[in-house]
């Protein structure tokens, strides 16, 4: 049976904040931040996680504001909570929300979509470099390899990243953060965005360069961290991938989606791109994929943003979202209401 949990249950004059299916990993970060809702709403947690939506639809029949995470939420689920008519804000428990609900059905319907900003920058960007080092150095099968008994590495030696040249596709945030640890590690470092004010790159400490082809030919680690919205969708091409020059690493722990679809498997089925990605175009991803057979490639379940650092600040800024939403004030708002 399913636990739930709830705040202020007898407070039926608060408003109700509803969460209808959690990752067990932020069941307790979160429950951490519920006292900041103290008179201001109460809560109802559904201690499992489903993605079943009529089970969505009817936890949340009474509820006026909604906590989502891990799951989609189609058109039929946004006009089934639209019809129930309490349901006003959605808080997204991430950045990419495009990525998860139809934007502009959420507008038509007038509810608000809130997400999450930068909570992930740092927890985003060490993973980029944990696939990375999978790549290089192999430490994965080396650990099997040692624990079966076969000491010599049948695998060839690694390679150093001090002295190689990372281009970065998005220079945002994690971008950035990326950015930083290549250069501690000795890297030069080039990045393109076009929305990037010449600042940010000196801060950065990475080199602009305008044209994304450039970036992809004169580049031994391509990590891609562009934001999906409608101006990046596909915003990456089959053209732009047919100057990977062979051996370049490439890693992309963004959204499969900035990436022409279709495009980045045709690149990495001729064999001569190592590849690590966390992000796909079908989550979860099925072990018929065809992704999953491209040799020596690295895959990770979109676990990228997953840290408690990255838990502690994702649920802080959930409930600062509903805190201004319901002070009729905005706080992250991707989609007003209004």
């Amino acid at each position: 049976m399913t636990e739930i949990y709830e705040t202020q249950s007898e407070r039926t004059d608060l408003p109700l904040v509803v969460m209808p299916s959690v990752l067990d990993a932020m069941i307790e970060p979160i429950k951490a931040q519920f006292p900041a809702l103290h008179d201001v709403a109460r809560v109802r947690m559904f201690e499992e996680f489903t993605s079943d939506e009529a089970t969505i639809a009817e936890r949340l029949k009474d509820a006026d504001a909604l906590l989502v995470g891990g799951y989609h939420i189609s058109d039929d689920l946004l006009h089934a909570i639209s019809e129930q008519g309490h349901v006003k804000c959605i808080v997204f428990c991430g950045t990419g929300v495009a990525s998860y609900i139809n934007l502009d059905k959420a507008r038509e319907l007038k509810i608000r979509v809130c997400n999450a900003e930068h909570y992930g920058d740092h927890a985003v960007a060490e993973h980029t470099f944990a696939l990375l080092f999978e790549l290089i150095r192999r430490v994965g099968q080396l650990d099997k390899d040692v624990k079966a008994g076969n000491w010599a590495w049948a695998g060839g030696d690694g390679l150093q990243l001090a002295g190689r040249r990372m281009g970065i596709i998005g220079l945002g945030g994690i971008g950035a953060t990326v950015s930083g640890i290549a250069r501690a590690f000795g890297m030069e470092v080039a990045a393109w965005n076009s929305h990037v004010p010449p600042e940010h790159f000196e801060r950065s400490g990475a080199t602009p360069v305008d044209d994304l082809n450039e970036l992809i030919e004169t580049s031994d680690v391509i990590s891609v961290h562009l934001p999906l919205n409608n101006a990046t969708c596909g915003i990456v091409t089959a053209e732009n991938l047919a100057h990977v020059k062979p051996g370049t690493l490439f890693i992309n722990t963004a959204r499969s989606e900035v990436i022409e679809s279709g495009a980045l498997l045709a690149r990495l089925q001729k064999g001569d791109v190592p590849a690590a990605l966390d992000v796909f175009d079908h989550e979860p991803l099925t072990a018929d994929d065809a992704i999953c057979h491209v040799p020596g490639i690295v895959l990770t379940p979109h676990v990228g943003w997953r840290t408690d650092g990255a838990f502690k600040e994702l649920t802080r800024q959930m409930i600062a979202c509903l805190t201004a939403y319901f002070a009729g004030e905005d706080y992250n708002v991707v989609v007003s209401e209004r």
